[in-house]
């Protein structure tokens, strides 16, 4: 890999130079804590690369101005943290209705309502999943580092470019603002890829129209095609329809979309697994703190690991399911009240016990009490 510079930086800086290395050339948002420095960079560094930076009047108007530039061929972000997110919920869920590609990055604060603003949880994985009303696709990804905060954000875009569809990047507060040496690559070395566009004329071009992908090709808004755009059900010209077997074809495609993809949407890491007899299921921030912990089991004889979902919707069910044939106890260690608990209950009820350790005071989950909660299960 050529090292375009090495640097010690912070997450929220990571996840901006992944979005302008992956082709992100528009950002709408409102600022708000502890995601504000995505906001700052940004504004600074897109005019830089022809890009343009809005600072809208809300959280709602910043997510409708992405989905405009989208449409007209931009590659977008917006960021924010769990009340903005809550205020965006409609036009995320209008996003997905229409397939505009578009990322949004969650840096993710103690909740619910105003909250702790500086503090750090893990409280929105359940509402990247459901927030918005309705049967609908989505995919979140979980950095646990600063170098995964630029990776991640490069994938995520790609994501929303391949699979038109919002896709989330969910840190919480201690890896946007923890610091660490990293070394980013050249420019011409990440992988970038682009929306599918029409190559058919704008006369013949149905904007939903279906083929063996899933992924319906998408104009350019400008460029001589024009389609409809909505909220609403609708055949493949994009025009509202009330045809029942048109809205149940519409919404199996978009709740089946991703499965044809699922090798190379499902991420995962596993550490210390294969002979272990209890495993931790830990994401963001808590998994440094459970390698932590394995380190420390494990020179005392203890067979612990680590399943860490970097997918987190959807999550790799089956790839866990397959770590279990030696597993006696599952632990969840997370920064709420068992959000992710519940869906690893559900994976896993029939094959092995499943506990939660959950801490929702605005402190992170220690080795520590990781290694207390192993013993007191064995």
């Amino acid at each position: 890999m050529t090292i375009r510079k090495t640097s010690l930086i912070q997450g929220n800086r990571a996840c901006t130079e992944g979005a302008l290395a992956a082709g992100v050339r528009f950002y709408a948002g409102y600022p708000i804590t502890p995601s504000t420095e995505i906001a700052e960079i940004m504004s600074e560094e897109l005019p830089k690369f022809g890009g343009k930076f809005v600072q809208m009047e809300d959280e709602i108007a910043g997510m409708a101005c992405i989905l405009g530039a989208a449409l007209t061929g931009k590659k977008v972000l917006t960021a924010s943290s769990g009340p903005g997110i809550s205020l965006k919920q409609e036009a995320i869920g209008y996003a997905a209705m229409a397939e505009i590609p578009c990322v949004i990055v969650n840096v993710q604060r103690l909740g619910p309502s105003t909250g702790g603003p500086t503090s750090s949880a893990q409280g929105d994985i359940m509402q990247a999943r459901w927030g918005t009303h309705g049967d609908h696709p989505i995919i979140a990804l979980c950095p646990s580092s600063v170098y995964e905060c630029f990776t991640l954000t490069v994938t995520a875009v790609n994501f929303a470019e391949k699979f038109r569809t919002p896709v989330y990047v969910l840190l919480d507060e201690i890896i946007g603002h923890m610091r660490e040496n990293v070394e980013l690559p050249a420019y011409e070395e990440i992988q970038i890829i682009d929306r599918k566009k029409p190559t058919c004329t704008p006369q013949e071009y149905k904007p939903y129209i279906i083929d063996e992908s899933m992924i319906p090709e998408m104009a350019d808004f400008g460029t001589g095609y024009r389609w409809h755009v909505t909220g609403l059900f609708h055949d493949e010209t994009g025009f509202p329809t009330g045809k029942t077997e048109i809205i149940d074809n519409q919404l199996k495609r978009l709740m089946n979309k991703f499965s044809k993809y699922e090798d190379e949407i499902l991420l995962w890491e596993e550490s210390k697994i294969e002979d272990a007899e209890i495993l931790l299921v830990a994401y963001g921030s808590t998994a440094r703190s459970a390698l932590d912990a394995i380190e420390t089991l494990r020179n005392e004889g203890i067979k612990v690991g680590l399943f860490r979902p970097i997918t987190i919707w959807p999550f790799p069910e089956k790839a866990l399911k397959a770590k279990l044939e030696k597993v006696k106890h599952i632990i969840v260690p997370e920064m709420n009240y068992g959000q992710l608990t519940l869906e690893v209950e559900r994976i896993c009820k029939d094959k092995t016990l499943v506990s939660g350790l959950f801490k929702v005071n605005s402190l992170p989950i220690t080795p520590d009490e990781i290694i207390a909660k192993v013993k007191e299960v064995l």
